[in-house]
Protein backbone atom coordinates (compact mmCIF):
# COMPACT_ATOMS: atom_id res chain seq x y z
CA UNK A 1 0.00 0.00 0.00
CA UNK A 2 0.74 3.10 -1.03
CA UNK A 3 -0.46 7.13 -0.14
CA UNK A 4 -0.74 10.17 -1.87
CA UNK A 5 -2.30 13.10 -1.09
CA UNK A 6 -2.92 16.50 -3.07
CA UNK A 7 -3.81 19.83 -0.63
CA UNK A 8 -4.59 22.25 -3.74
CA UNK A 9 -6.61 19.20 -5.45
CA UNK A 10 -8.25 17.53 -2.54
CA UNK A 11 -7.84 14.47 -3.63
CA UNK A 12 -5.88 11.22 -1.48
CA UNK A 13 -5.01 8.04 -3.83
CA UNK A 14 -4.62 4.59 -2.23
CA UNK A 15 -2.01 2.81 -4.30
CA UNK A 16 -1.47 -1.41 -3.71
CA UNK A 17 0.53 -4.23 -4.96
CA UNK A 18 -0.17 -7.59 -4.42
CA UNK A 19 3.54 -8.89 -4.24
CA UNK A 20 6.51 -7.15 -3.64
CA UNK A 21 8.07 -7.63 -7.18
CA UNK A 22 4.67 -5.58 -8.60
CA UNK A 23 4.30 -2.41 -9.84
CA UNK A 24 1.83 0.00 -7.27
CA UNK A 25 -1.73 0.25 -9.09
CA UNK A 26 -4.19 3.20 -8.49
CA UNK A 27 -6.80 1.59 -6.25
CA UNK A 28 -9.01 4.83 -6.00
CA UNK A 29 -8.97 8.07 -5.63
CA UNK A 30 -10.91 10.11 -2.48
CA UNK A 31 -12.11 13.35 -1.91
CA UNK A 32 -10.33 15.31 0.72
CA UNK A 33 -13.69 16.39 2.36
CA UNK A 34 -11.63 19.69 4.49
CA UNK A 35 -9.13 21.61 3.68
CA UNK A 36 -7.02 23.09 6.16
CA UNK A 37 -3.75 25.98 5.33
CA UNK A 38 -2.06 26.95 1.97
CA UNK A 39 0.16 25.87 -0.06
CA UNK A 40 3.63 25.25 1.55
CA UNK A 41 5.57 22.66 4.62
CA UNK A 42 3.94 22.95 8.21
CA UNK A 43 6.59 24.34 10.14
CA UNK A 44 5.21 25.03 13.44
CA UNK A 45 2.38 24.15 15.78
CA UNK A 46 -0.82 25.93 15.36
CA UNK A 47 -0.38 27.14 11.81
CA UNK A 48 -3.12 25.07 10.80
CA UNK A 49 -1.03 23.49 7.58
CA UNK A 50 -1.19 20.00 6.37
CA UNK A 51 2.36 19.30 5.78
CA UNK A 52 3.87 18.56 2.45
CA UNK A 53 6.96 15.58 2.67
CA UNK A 54 7.67 12.27 2.73
CA UNK A 55 5.67 10.36 5.86
CA UNK A 56 4.68 6.69 6.96
CA UNK A 57 1.51 5.45 9.09
CA UNK A 58 2.78 5.06 12.31
CA UNK A 59 -0.52 4.75 14.40
CA UNK A 60 -3.53 3.03 14.06
CA UNK A 61 -6.46 4.07 15.91
CA UNK A 62 -9.57 2.48 16.06
CA UNK A 63 -11.47 4.58 18.64
CA UNK A 64 -10.16 7.92 17.31
CA UNK A 65 -12.55 10.83 18.27
CA UNK A 66 -12.21 11.34 14.73
CA UNK A 67 -13.81 7.88 13.47
CA UNK A 68 -11.30 6.00 12.28
CA UNK A 69 -7.56 7.42 12.23
CA UNK A 70 -4.01 7.01 10.88
CA UNK A 71 -1.27 8.65 12.34
CA UNK A 72 1.94 9.97 10.27
CA UNK A 73 5.17 10.21 11.71
CA UNK A 74 5.04 14.03 11.73
CA UNK A 75 7.41 15.56 12.08
CA UNK A 76 9.60 13.69 9.86
CA UNK A 77 13.44 14.00 9.62
CA UNK A 78 13.46 16.85 7.62
CA UNK A 79 10.78 18.30 9.45
CA UNK A 80 12.58 18.76 13.04
CA UNK A 81 15.23 20.42 11.33
CA UNK A 82 13.63 22.92 9.38
CA UNK A 83 10.39 23.38 11.70
CA UNK A 84 10.25 25.79 15.24
CA UNK A 85 12.73 23.70 17.56
CA UNK A 86 10.54 24.10 20.17
CA UNK A 87 6.75 23.78 18.91
CA UNK A 88 6.82 22.09 15.22
CA UNK A 89 3.59 20.47 15.88
CA UNK A 90 2.52 17.13 15.65
CA UNK A 91 -0.59 14.47 15.91
CA UNK A 92 -1.22 14.72 12.12
CA UNK A 93 -3.72 11.58 11.03
CA UNK A 94 -5.71 10.61 7.78
CA UNK A 95 -9.12 10.26 9.68
CA UNK A 96 -12.97 10.51 9.51
CA UNK A 97 -15.37 13.12 10.26
CA UNK A 98 -14.51 16.13 7.64
CA UNK A 99 -13.16 17.94 10.35
CA UNK A 100 -9.58 19.54 9.85
CA UNK A 101 -6.94 21.80 11.69
CA UNK A 102 -3.78 20.42 9.29
CA UNK A 103 -4.85 16.65 9.30
CA UNK A 104 -6.31 15.17 5.65
CA UNK A 105 -9.95 14.42 6.56
CA UNK A 106 -11.79 11.91 4.23
CA UNK A 107 -15.72 11.06 4.71
CA UNK A 108 -16.54 7.79 7.35
CA UNK A 109 -16.99 5.78 4.98
CA UNK A 110 -13.85 6.33 2.97
CA UNK A 111 -11.21 6.30 6.18
CA UNK A 112 -13.26 3.13 6.54
CA UNK A 113 -12.15 1.71 3.17
CA UNK A 114 -8.92 3.00 3.47
CA UNK A 115 -8.27 1.48 7.24
CA UNK A 116 -9.03 -1.89 6.20
CA UNK A 117 -6.66 -1.70 3.65
CA UNK A 118 -3.56 -0.49 5.52
CA UNK A 119 -4.55 -2.64 8.51
CA UNK A 120 -4.45 -5.74 6.26
CA UNK A 121 -1.34 -4.43 4.50
CA UNK A 122 0.39 -3.97 7.73
CA UNK A 123 -1.21 -8.08 8.99
CA UNK A 124 0.37 -9.05 5.53
CA UNK A 125 3.81 -7.89 6.65
CA UNK A 126 4.30 -3.99 5.60
CA UNK A 127 5.75 -2.30 8.39
CA UNK A 128 6.58 0.74 6.58
CA UNK A 129 3.26 2.54 4.36
CA UNK A 130 4.70 5.67 3.04
CA UNK A 131 2.43 8.77 2.97
CA UNK A 132 3.32 11.17 0.68
CA UNK A 133 1.76 15.20 0.89
CA UNK A 134 2.03 17.17 -2.62
CA UNK A 135 1.00 20.46 -2.68
CA UNK A 136 -0.94 20.10 -6.32
CA UNK A 137 -1.11 17.26 -8.90
CA UNK A 138 1.98 18.33 -10.86
CA UNK A 139 0.54 17.00 -14.33
CA UNK A 140 -2.42 18.32 -13.93
CA UNK A 141 -2.59 22.19 -15.85
CA UNK A 142 -4.62 24.02 -13.41
CA UNK A 143 -3.30 22.70 -10.36
CA UNK A 144 0.62 23.14 -11.91
CA UNK A 145 -0.47 27.12 -12.94
CA UNK A 146 -1.28 27.80 -9.42
CA UNK A 147 1.75 26.00 -8.22
CA UNK A 148 3.64 28.15 -10.30
CA UNK A 149 2.07 31.54 -9.95
CA UNK A 150 1.78 30.68 -6.22
CA UNK A 151 5.57 30.01 -5.77
CA UNK A 152 7.38 32.30 -8.25
CA UNK A 153 8.75 35.04 -6.00
CA UNK A 154 9.60 32.40 -2.64
CA UNK A 155 12.23 31.08 -4.06
CA UNK A 156 12.61 28.96 -1.07
CA UNK A 157 8.95 27.66 -1.17
CA UNK A 158 10.00 26.86 -4.61
CA UNK A 159 13.11 25.09 -4.08
CA UNK A 160 11.24 22.84 -1.75
CA UNK A 161 8.72 21.98 -3.77
CA UNK A 162 10.33 21.08 -6.49
CA UNK A 163 12.25 18.33 -4.06
CA UNK A 164 8.82 16.84 -3.73
CA UNK A 165 8.02 17.28 -7.57
CA UNK A 166 10.96 15.13 -8.39
CA UNK A 167 9.83 11.70 -6.35
CA UNK A 168 6.01 12.79 -7.46
CA UNK A 169 8.30 12.34 -11.38
CA UNK A 170 10.01 9.26 -10.30
CA UNK A 171 6.85 7.53 -9.21
CA UNK A 172 4.59 8.29 -11.98
CA UNK A 173 7.52 7.40 -14.60
CA UNK A 174 7.95 3.69 -12.36
CA UNK A 175 5.37 2.99 -10.19
CA UNK A 176 7.52 2.40 -7.45
CA UNK A 177 8.12 4.46 -4.33
CA UNK A 178 11.55 6.41 -4.39
CA UNK A 179 14.05 6.19 -1.73
CA UNK A 180 13.79 9.50 -0.15
CA UNK A 181 16.36 10.68 2.65
CA UNK A 182 17.26 13.98 4.18
CA UNK A 183 20.45 15.70 3.94
CA UNK A 184 22.08 17.63 7.27
CA UNK A 185 20.00 20.73 6.12
CA UNK A 186 16.81 19.00 5.82
CA UNK A 187 16.48 19.16 2.13
CA UNK A 188 15.27 15.47 0.91
CA UNK A 189 17.22 13.67 -1.54
CA UNK A 190 15.26 11.56 -3.89
CA UNK A 191 16.85 8.06 -5.05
Amino acid sequence: MFIRSFKYDGQLEVWVKAHEKDKYKLFKTYKVCLLSGAMGPKRMQGDFQVPEGFYYITEFNPRSAYHLALGLNYPNASDKILSDSLRPGDGIYIHGSCVSVGCIPVTDSDIEEIYLIASSAKLNGQDFIPVHIFPVRYNRKKSFEYFDNYTKNKNSLARFELQLKEAYDKFEATKEVPIVMVDRKGDYVIN
